[in-house]
């Protein structure tokens, strides 16, 4: 419940608060999955709404039946600076890579049997035994502990730093990086010393260069960026092998991400994959290890690097390895038009399992290609016939036309559970539990599915939402958020049906289910949204208006306020109310807020995604512009559908005459644009990180959309439209934001001051893509809106 009585204090205190509690995620349960057969579940979750350090926890039912949530390892009661976290940089570059804003236990790995847990601490590694039931949880927290520590300690420089461990499927031993050599400690029991030693390093490839180009066991730049990649090694399931990655870093270019208000400190260099220029160099290898008498790892008894063509496929996309069969590699080519399926022999060689082409390109699927316990093969297939992202076993699509797989959970022999869109169009049909609520799962919901390889399909949720799932042969865990509710909803449910009853006859199935316990905050107010599909595109579009309380929610008129990403791959139109609540923020400031889902920004199937291929930028603007000249009609047929059923709400109509634009990272670029080349329909922008010249962003994302020719990448950039700038235009961006670099808005600063057009730049010191210092984050929306309103005249 809300600790605000008045939304107008909400909203006063809404910028604040958002920067103080991680966007309202501090307290929240995360990163939720069964374990053992699913009667267990681990969780991630702070102590509070301020609290960014999170902990290890548990979910279960004791003896008495009762849901119970216990603590398996807390950062502060194990280290004495878990609040003074000091994480190495190759970790803190995997949390840039994955959004990860958090500290203490951030991410954990789990054995095969869920039985033990490994994760980090501030660098350091620890291990926490997963008790069989939540009674004896206090004694699984006691018996928490580092691993290896005095030998880590010892020799940090063959040790450290400690990165990405991951233990083994039998749970005797952890692997982890790092940077430059795999290291694999074993678990001692009885109180005995854990035993650890280097298997594989780089160092003889490193020799040969000053600046020590070669990485093992880590996900490049790309891989982590681009393709949701964060692995560089994978066990094998009988923990007797791994395959791992090694990479040569010098083909890509040099960069170097300056720290100008320090000028005393050096500038480390840093690969950068820069569109149309080189990639790592990749290799793969396949290593069976060696183990003495008392189990314990003694080095690799025998290596072979895997033999695909790496020049035709330079991308190594995804990786599984499942029981009883060969481990799985997706490659793609460079273009990403073309991917093969390897599965990789002991000796290295493989056999191409499938072959996939697009004329633009192939979307990587999470969770894809993978076995099927009994050896079929799932893989994803952009099914441009039926206009539909489905899935195939064994070469043949079995996933219903109409529903848009976005990623695979799980993969048995009787299914495939996966998070899908729902294209109303092509499946009008749904289920019984999604009758009521039918309209609402399109391509806003991400709804958790179980398809079987017949193609017939159950839901596994029924509210529009934005889910995930972790499933077990008796438990799932469910999390997700809706509209309906500020907070994320996490459940743990768990199957307590009877085989048979007394009479030896079949029971109903019975489940026990438990929410977790959300300590987050809340915002205090619910976005007044209001969903529609506009002009001739049908665009998913969200109209927030002021809040009842709000001065302006009887305005006849108010200024409208753009706020798309826009960009390909990524939706902002969807069901879940945490979307909302930056735009509400600023319809109370006096605006009417539009969010416009243009072509590109998936979840109408390939076609829709591929609209954008070699256009991004007339493409994406295009449709923003419709969306605005929409906007009136829209807006009244609204009105009046209100009025015909008798409720008193109206959204106040759109002045034209005062339209402008924000956004971040492509969003930016878009707002940008908007002012640059649409300026009889965009008054003022405020553009965050932006992408300006596509020539200085990665090679994995922008050669997906633009290509390989140059002139390509000349006419989808903003630098040259400078000198069309006439209106208002603020750049924000962070000098160590290592994604987009700030470079991108000094080049089109410059060209505007080459062409004598007046701009504002706020350069935010220290700051990443993330902007996740709080001060920064609170101060940025005010400084946009007063920056706004002087532009619009609206003081």
């Amino acid at each position: 419940m809300s600790e605000y009585t008045d939304i107008n204090e909400a909203i006063r205190e809404f910028p604040r608060r958002k920067a103080r509690t991680l966007r309202f995620g501090s307290g929240a349960p995360r990163s939720a999955r069964v374990v053992g057969d699913g009667s267990r579940a681990l969780f991630l979750r702070s102590d509070g709404p301020e609290d960014i350090v999170t902990a290890l926890w548990m979910s279960g039912f004791d003896a008495a039946g009762e849901p119970c949530e216990v603590v398996l390892a807390d950062p502060r009661a194990l280290l004495a600076d878990a609040d003074d976290e000091d994480v190495p940089a190759e970790e803190k570059a995997r949390r840039e890579r994955a959004r990860e804003g958090g500290s203490g236990i951030v991410s954990y790995s789990v054995d095969a049997a869920g039985e033990r847990v490994v994760f980090t601490i501030n660098g350091r590694l620890f291990l926490t035994p997963i008790p069989a039931s939540v009674d004896a949880a206090d004694d699984a927290a006691a018996a928490t502990r580092q691993l290896a520590a005095a030998a880590i300690d010892a020799d940090q420089s063959a040790f450290t730093p400690v990165l990405n461990p991951r233990i083994s499927p039998d749970g005797r031993h952890v692997m982890y990086t790092t940077g430059t050599r795999l290291v694999v400690v074993d678990i001692a029991d009885d109180g005995a010393d854990d035993h650890i030693a280097a298997i594989a390093d780089v160092d003889a490839r490193n020799a040969a260069a000053a600046d020590a180009p070669w990485r093992i066991g880590l996900a490049e730049f790309a891989a982590g960026e681009e393709m949701d990649r964060y692995d560089g090694f994978w066990w094998a399931p009988d923990s007797r092998g791994v395959l791992y990655e090694t990479y040569d870093t010098t083909p890509e270019p040099m960069w170097y991400i300056a720290d100008p208000a320090n000028p005393d400190h050096p500038v480390p260099g840093t690969r950068y994959p820069r569109a149309l220029t080189r990639n790592v160099d990749a290799y793969l290898t396949r290593a069976a290890l060696a183990f003495d008498e008392d189990g314990r790892c003694t080095g690799v008894a025998a290596s072979a690097d895997v033999a695909w063509d790496r020049e035709a496929y330079e991308y190594v996309a995804a990786v599984s390895w499942t029981g009883g069969h060969e481990p799985l590699v997706l490659v793609q080519n460079r273009r990403q038009t073309r991917d093969q399926v390897l599965a990789v022999a002991a000796d290295g060689t493989v056999r191409v399992l499938e072959e996939h082409a697009n004329d633009q390109w192939l979307d990587l699927v999470g969770g894809t290609p993978a076995y099927t316990p009994d050896g079929r093969l799932v893989c994803a297939l952009n099914d441009m016939d039926a206009d539909t992202n489905r899935l195939t076993v064994d070469g043949r699509a079995f996933t219903p036309v109409g529903l848009n797989v976005r990623g695979v959970l799980d993969v048995t022999d009787d299914d495939v559970l996966c998070v899908v869109q729902r294209d109303p169009a092509l499946l009008p049909d749904v289920p019984a539990v999604w009758a009521d609520t039918a309209d609402g799962h399109d391509a806003r919901s991400f709804d958790v599915v179980a398809i079987a390889y017949d193609g017939a399909w159950s839901p596994e949720t029924a509210e529009p939402g934005v889910w995930t799932m972790s499933r077990g042969e008796r438990g799932n865990v469910v999390s997700g958020r809706m509209m309906a509710s500020p907070r994320t909803r996490v459940s743990h449910c768990v199957d307590v049906t009877d085989t048979v009853a007394a009479d030896g006859e079949p029971v109903e199935q019975s489940w026990a289910v438990a929410v977790l316990s959300d300590d987050s905050a809340e915002p205090g107010f619910a976005p007044n949204v209001t969903f529609t599909r506009m002009g001739e595109h049908a665009l998913h579009t969200a109209i927030i208006a002021p809040s009842e309380s709000s001065p302006y929610a009887h305005a006849a008129s108010l200024p409208v306020l753009m706020k798309p990403y826009g960009g390909p791959g990524a939706q902002q139109v969807v069901a879940s109310q945490a979307y909302y609540w930056d735009a509400q923020w600023w319809a109370d400031q006096g605006f009417l807020v539009v969010t416009a889902d243009g072509r590109g920004t998936t979840g109408r199937g390939p076609k829709w995604d591929r609209e954008i291929f070699e256009a991004m930028k007339d493409v994406t603007l295009a449709d923003q512009v419709e969306a605005v000249h929409a906007l009136s009609d829209a807006i009244a047929s609204l009105n009046d559908a209100f009025a015909a059923l008798g409720e008193t709400r109206r959204i106040p109509a759109p002045d034209l005459d005062r339209v402008c634009m924000i956004g971040w990272s492509y969003g930016g670029f878009l707002s940008a644009l908007a002012v640059l080349d649409a300026p009889d329909v965009f008054h003022a922008a405020c553009a965050g990180a932006p992408p300006t010249d596509w020539t200085l962003y990665d090679t994995h994302y922008t050669e997906r959309y633009l290509g390989l020719d140059p002139e390509t990448y000349r006419r989808n950039s903003i630098v040259e439209d400078a000198p069309n700038l006439r209106r208002p235009l603020m750049l924000i961006h962070g000098f160590a934001d290592d994604n987009v670099t700030i470079a991108h808005s000094l080049r089109l600063s410059q060209a505007l001051m080459a062409a004598g057009r007046q701009h504002t730049f706020l350069p935010l010191t220290g700051i990443t893509h993330m902007t996740n210092d709080e001060t920064v984050a609170e101060n940025l929306l005010i400084l946009q809106r007063d920056f706004l309103y002087d532009a619009l005249g609206m003081r």
